[in-house]
């Protein structure tokens, strides 16, 4: 794993987990706070329930008031009209009155007409809960609220009902009346499920900020290191390039040494023992014979500088140009290897800038190496020349070729030291090539970045 990567990683690792840590937190606590207002919610609802059932009792005390405080009527039809009264009193769908006796006897049930007259004293519900015992120990204790399992009268099925009942004292009577409270239950769910949903759209949405971060985090880094990957093979090929520049300058400064100094040297020690021997003339042969063979020697000596010399930094380039200079390589190398030269190398009309006849020379030397070390070839195509502003060398073999991608990928140091070198000065670097078909080499300068320069070169 790399410096970077690990980098990234405490990055990345800890705000995942702070993240993760305070959403699961605040998860946790919304849940918590929700249940309970969904409890505060719930007993607000059953007391609001307890406070109508309470205001319905009052509402049917009131109906039969007048009736309880009649004297001019006897009990039984005092009952009479009291029960008619509380039958006919009905509320929603499932609101009524019920009144029971002392003994857990109906004397009035309008939703279910078939319970009265039964002593229910004894029913339970389904939770085992004495329904009517309950309500009428409530009665007598003065009044109260209790919840049971009940049929439903809308629907037919068994539901939870809270009822609130009080004791009619002149008959021992309870009398009471009940809401449904399923509905409360109905509520209370939807809420939940709502919290529920909200809890977790919260949690995806800070899952999706979460991913959205790090993956700006992940692009901004890998953006940053391609930015500093660039810029640090931007200035490599910088140094690079000032390297060679520099190469070129000491072998220029070698080269004129060798031939300004050393090489002249040479010839005029040459030229003193040549002078020397026409002084001995014939007076001793054994003399003459050693001037001559250190004469041939000196020769020997001057020529492998002046080899070196030219070697490492052509005069010609300098003084003549690029074609002069690439015309004496041509011609060395057609000599030394046999290999057939074809030349198109018209005259330039202005002289090219210094950075990129030097690389065009260079790229020429060693283009001509790899043709001569593995190329097998028999003939070369060499040519020069411009196309509108861009100037443009070739040199193309009929030798057994290579994959360019397997010689580039595994070694190839020469083949991307001239790419380098080309596109460093903003030229377009070709090489084109497969097995037995030859390889071209391809250097292309479009010169609108050194029109300055030329101008200059050809009012010079």
């Amino acid at each position: 794993m790399s410096l970077k990567t690990k980098i990234l990683l405490l990055a990345l690792v800890p705000l995942v987990l702070v993240t993760t840590s305070i959403t699961l937190i605040s998860a946790q606590q919304v849940k918590s706070l929700s249940e309970t207002e969904i409890a505060i919610f719930e007993h607000n609802l059953r007391e609001s329930k307890r406070t109508e059932l309470q205001h319905y009792v009052s509402l049917a005390l009131s109906s039969i008031s007048p009736i309880l405080h009649r004297t001019d009527l006897d009990d039984a039809s005092a009952k009479k009209e009291v029960k008619a009264v509380l039958d006919a009193i009905t509320y929603g769908s499932d609101g009524y009155f019920f009144v029971y006796d002392q003994y857990g006897v109906n004397l009035v049930h309008p939703a279910q007409p078939e319970l009265v007259g039964r002593n229910l004293l004894d029913m339970q519900d389904t939770r085992s809960n004495y329904v009517i015992r309950g309500l009428l120990d409530l009665a007598k204790q003065g009044g109260g609220f209790h919840s049971y399992i009940w049929n439903k009268p809308s629907n037919g099925q068994e539901s939870e009902k809270i009822s609130y009942v009080i004791e009619l004292p002149r008959w021992n009577w309870m009398l009471g009346t009940g809401l449904y409270i399923d509905d409360i239950a109905v509520e209370v769910a939807k809420i939940r499920q709502e919290v529920k949903r909200n809890i977790r759209n919260t949690f995806f949405t800070v899952l999706a900020i979460t991913t959205m971060t790090v993956g700006l985090i992940v692009v901004f880094v890998i953006l940053f290191n391609v930015h500093e990957h660039r810029l640090a093979d931007s200035r490599l090929k910088e140094l690079v390039y000032k390297t060679v520049l520099l190469q070129e300058s000491e072998r220029r400064r070698l080269s004129r040494e060798l031939h300004d100094g050393i090489n002249q040297l040479l010839v005029s020690a040459k030229f003193r023992m040549e002078l020397a021997a026409d002084k001995l003339g014939d007076s001793n042969p054994k003399v003459q014979s050693n001037l001559a063979k250190a004469s041939m020697v000196m020769n020997d000596a001057i020529q492998e500088i002046w080899r070196i010399s030219h070697d490492l930094r052509p005069s010609a380039l300098d003084d003549l140009g690029l074609i002069p200079a690439m015309t004496m390589v041509l011609d060395e190398f057609q000599e030394r290897t046999g290999i057939r030269v074809i030349q198109n190398t018209p005259s330039c009309r202005v002289r090219l800038p210094e950075e990129i006849e030097t690389t065009l020379y260079r790229i020429t030397q060693e283009a001509l190496t790899n043709i001569e070390r593995h190329s097998s070839a028999r003939e070369v195509k060499v040519g020069t020349g411009w196309d509108g502003n861009t100037f443009h060398l070739y040199l193309a073999d009929d030798g057994v070729g290579f994959n360019v991608r397997a010689i580039l990928g595994g070694g190839g140091i020469g083949l991307r030291n001239m790419r380098e070198r080309i596109e460093f000065l903003s030229g377009i670097f070709i090489l084109d090539s497969a097995p037995r078909q030859g390889t071209l080499v391809r250097a292309e300068f479009p010169m609108h970045s050194w029109q300055p320069l030329l101008t200059e070169n050809a009012g010079s």
